[in-house]
């Protein structure tokens, strides 16, 4: 079962991404914004850790977000030395965009199941989500 999930999973992503007309947001880039939507400001170290994800790759990606105008950096007030990164408007913008994108092209997926397919579907969908809560 565990083999069969992952499957589906790593081919349905690429599927998702493959529709979509932002290029420049890899699938990291997509997870960090959606890290910082949901639990920022934080720190880059912070942002590492909740991605599972080298320092050094998440302070490269920061840089790159930060030039793409998607995030803001503000002087973290517990540590001068130390920056705090959110979303800026910009960043919530794509992000919405890329998750009503993502939404619709899976709900068009969805519907072509039978019905009974979209209701096993329905029914898993509480495990799968306990799946990620155990995560993280």
């Amino acid at each position: 079962m565990a083999g069969r999930l992952r499957a589906v999973i790593q081919h349905l992503l690429p599927l998702l991404r493959g529709h979509s007309p932002y290029r420049d947001l890899t699938p990291s880039r997509t997870a960090a914004l959606a890290t910082l939507d949901a639990h920022g400001p934080l720190r880059v170290s912070e942002l590492a850790t909740r991605m599972n994800i080298a320092l050094s790759t998440t302070s490269r990606m920061v840089d790159l977000l930060d030039d793409r105008g998607w995030i803001a950096r503000r002087t973290d007030p517990l540590d001068q030395r130390a920056s705090l990164i959110s979303l800026n408007d910009a960043g919530r913008a794509l992000l919405r965009a890329v998750r009503r994108e993502t939404t619709g092209l899976l709900a068009e997926r969805i519907g072509r199941l039978s019905p009974d397919r979209r209701q096993l579907l329905h029914a898993a969908l509480p495990a799968l989500e306990e799946l990620v809560d155990d995560a993280g």
